[in-house]
C-alpha cells in the first residue's frame, strides 16, 4: 500500500451519490495558505476565504473523508460541496448572528429559524464541575 492511497473493490465508486451537491467559487484573500478539512461545515471556514457563505450553509467539501483542500493566497478555486446529513445544522463551530436553518430537503422551505435578536447578550458557557477522579498524587 502506498501512503495516502485509497483502495476500493472492482468497479466504479461514486462518493456521496445520494446527497445534494454544488460547485462554489472560493478565493483566499489572505496572505497565508489555508487548509480546510473534508468534514468542516464550509461556511465556518477561515474568514480570509471569500465565497457565498449563505449559499454554502449546510454543506461541506465533497472530497474523501480525512482529506483536505489547500487554498493558496490570492488563488481562486471552484470547489465541490456536498450537503450534510440530517437537519444540516452545525451549531458552535463559528458564532455568527442570525443563522436560520437551511431549507428542508425536498420542500425548498426554510424550517423554524432560531435567530439572535440584536443586543441580546450571549449565553454564558456552562460551568464544568471538577472531575470526581482523584489526583495522580493522591493515594500513593
Amino acid at each position: 500500500m502506498i501512503p495516502g492511497e485509497t483502495r476500493t473493490g472492482p468497479g466504479e465508486l461514486i462518493l456521496n451519490a445520494t446527497l445534494s451537491t454544488m460547485l462554489i467559487s472560493v478565493v483566499n484573500d489572505g496572505d497565508r495558505p489555508i487548509q480546510v478539512g473534508s468534514h468542516l461545515h464550509f461556511p465556518d471556514a477561515n474568514a480570509a476565504l471569500s465565497f457565498d457563505r449563505s449559499a454554502a450553509e449546510g454543506f461541506r467539501l465533497d472530497i474523501p473523508s480525512g482529506t483536505s483542500l489547500r487554498f493558496e493566497p490570492g488563488v481562486g478555486l471552484d470547489v465541490p460541496l456536498v450537503a450534510l446529513g440530517g437537519r444540516r445544522l452545525v451549531p458552535g463551530i463559528l458564532v455568527r448572528a442570525a443563522r436560520p436553518e437551511p431549507p428542508t430537503p425536498g420542500t425548498g422551505a426554510a424550517g423554524p429559524a432560531a435567530l439572535l435578536t440584536p443586543g441580546t447578550p450571549a449565553v454564558a458557557p456552562p460551568v464544568l464541575a471538577p472531575s470526581p477522579r482523584p489526583l495522580p498524587t493522591e493515594g500513593i
